[in-house]
């Protein structure tokens, strides 16, 4: 019993004691890393609702300068493209890629789009004199024959068709004409023009202005109206896509490698062709407005200036331009013309957005536009008259 006793002592003797509960007083919460938190979640929530305006602002959250939040998404995958579209980009980007064929005595194509006669040809007449050899000349005469007055435009009639506006034959002639001027290697530069445009300046001013830049000149812009993006047909997919289409002046001047270019493509002109007419499924698509801008914004976006060399007046808001009559062909009238150096668009939803950026010649703001629309055949003298005093800026 006594050993059994020891035992029990000894046992308990070596048993550790543990300490009773303390106690403890509650944590001090962090309050002002739950108010810094707080203040950066609302900070970031007003600048994605309410971006920054100016650029100087951007670069305060980033120095890559404003961005939408879907930028900072991962890149889409890109859609699988179809045969066709393949063999489109290779030959097309083939072509822009191979180095300008630089000709020994580069012409300028001037490319007369008319129903008949040209009411101003001997205006242009005086404008071709003394610079043989450095231009050529195209009419495409949809209606009747012209009868010519300028031996600059004798036997320069091309093989033409019949042209309604706003539908694909408008374009077939752009294309017409654009593959007879192809033919001259020194063609270096196509000029579209209609029968009741005027140059704006002598020709030694134009022709060194098209000859010195490596763009094209082809009115391009976004217009998200009914007379823009809801002219859009989506079964245009999946070679053309909504965010891709835009509209612009057909008068482009084009140097060789997109005149080419435009030539070679049959997939991206036959969508347009089947999907963009007036009246066809409730819309009125016009596709010259649409086919070479949406075409550059796909395949050479940087590669055209997005104006038009050619001044048009369209502050009556109708669906043709204003005419200008005798009495509006002043001096005053070309010099407010050739003073405009910022290309300005208006969309057509009901925001009436006004999109406008300087005209960037190699970089240099310079006057917009070397021709203008839409003079009548009765302006002709009072034109005559005033180019003897055309100056170049």
């Amino acid at each position: 019993m006594k050993t059994e006793k020891g035992w029990r002592l000894d046992s308990v003797g070596d048993m550790q004691i543990l300490p009773g509960s303390r106690h403890r007083p509650p944590m001090k919460k962090p309050m002002w890393i739950i108010i810094l938190v707080l203040f950066v979640c609302v900070f970031l929530i007003c600048a994605y609702i309410y971006p920054p305006k100016s650029k100087s602002a951007c670069y305060v959250f980033s120095s890559r300068g404003c961005k939408g939040f879907v930028d900072w998404l991962p890149p889409m995958p890109a859609r699988e493209y179809t045969d066709e579209e393949i063999a489109s980009r290779v030959v097309i980007k083939d072509i822009l890629n191979s180095p300008a064929i630089v000709s020994r005595k580069s012409k300028v194509a001037f490319m007369f789009l008319s129903p008949g006669s040209l009411p101003f040809e001997k205006l242009w007449d005086k404008f071709f004199q003394g610079h043989e050899g450095k231009f050529s000349v195209y009419v495409h005469a949809s209606k009747t024959k012209p009868i010519h007055v300028s031996r600059y435009f004798v036997n320069r009639d091309v093989r033409s068709d019949q042209v309604i506006w706003g539908k694909i034959s408008m374009v077939d002639a752009e294309r017409r004409l654009l593959g007879n001027a192809l033919q001259d290697p020194d063609n270096q530069q196509f000029v579209l023009l209609s029968d009741s445009c005027v140059p704006l300046y002598h020709f030694d001013y134009i022709y060194n202005y098209l000859m010195n830049t490596n763009i094209s000149f082809v009115d391009c812009f976004k217009d998200p109206g009914p007379h823009g993006n809801g002219r859009y047909s989506d079964r245009m997919l999946p070679e053309v896509e909504v965010k891709d289409f835009r509209k612009g002046a057909q008068w482009f001047a084009m140097k060789r490698q997109h005149a080419i270019i435009v030539m070679a493509d049959s997939l991206y002109y036959s969508k347009f062709r089947s999907y963009c007419q007036p009246g066809l499924e409730g819309r009125n698509c016009i596709a010259d407005e649409h086919y070479l801008p949406t075409f550059f914004q796909m395949v050479d976006p940087g590669g055209i200036a997005n104006w038009s060399l050619t001044h048009v007046d369209w502050s009556e808001r109708k669906w043709h331009p204003k005419s200008y009559r005798p009495q509006d062909v002043t001096h005053e009238l070309l010099k407010n013309i050739t003073s405009i150096d910022v290309s300005v668009h208006v969309t057509s939803d009901e925001k009436r957005e006004v999109q406008s950026w300087p005209c960037l010649w190699n970089g240099i703001q310079k006057p917009c536009y070397l021709f203008a629309r839409k003079f009548t055949p009765e302006t002709l003298d009072n034109l005559l008259h005033l180019f003897s005093n055309y100056s170049a800026p």
